[in-house]
């Protein structure tokens, strides 16, 4: 690997993970990224990961990718999840406990509907 020398190489880089990341989620509808950085797993982001893939096993849905990341950048919400579907705007949620993150899939992704008290931001940064 070389060295990353400019800003420009590192958004090459950068665009290039983004593209492989695309081809993984290739045949889903959707993705739910959960922050899993020091301060989302300090605030309990591993339950959150948890009652995410649970709820999505117990609703049958097959087709919504769950991934995580690095730290968002939003410490003070965390545990923080973006939500991705086919055709709409990213939402990003915040304080999202495990008790939150079956109400996200229950109200968002089986019902298309944003849950408001919980919502942290909307549409690409």
């Amino acid at each position: 690997m070389s060295k990353v020398k400019s800003i420009e190489d590192l958004m090459k880089i950068k665009e290039k993970a983004l593209k492989e990341l695309q081809l993984r989620d290739t045949g889903k509808r959707g993705k739910i990224t959960v922050a899993m950085g020091t301060c989302g797993i300090a605030a309990g982001a591993k339950e959150t990961l948890r009652a995410i893939v649970e709820a999505l096993a117990e609703n049958n849905i097959n087709d919504i990718a769950v991934v995580q990341s690095g730290c968002m950048g939003l410490c003070e919400v965390e545990p923080t999840i973006e939500v991705r579907l086919e055709g709409q705007e990213p939402v990003v949620y915040g304080h999202v406990t495990a008790e939150n993150a079956k109400r996200i899939v229950k109200q968002h992704i089986l019902g298309n509907q944003i849950v408001s008290d919980l919502l942290v931001r909307k549409g690409e940064m």
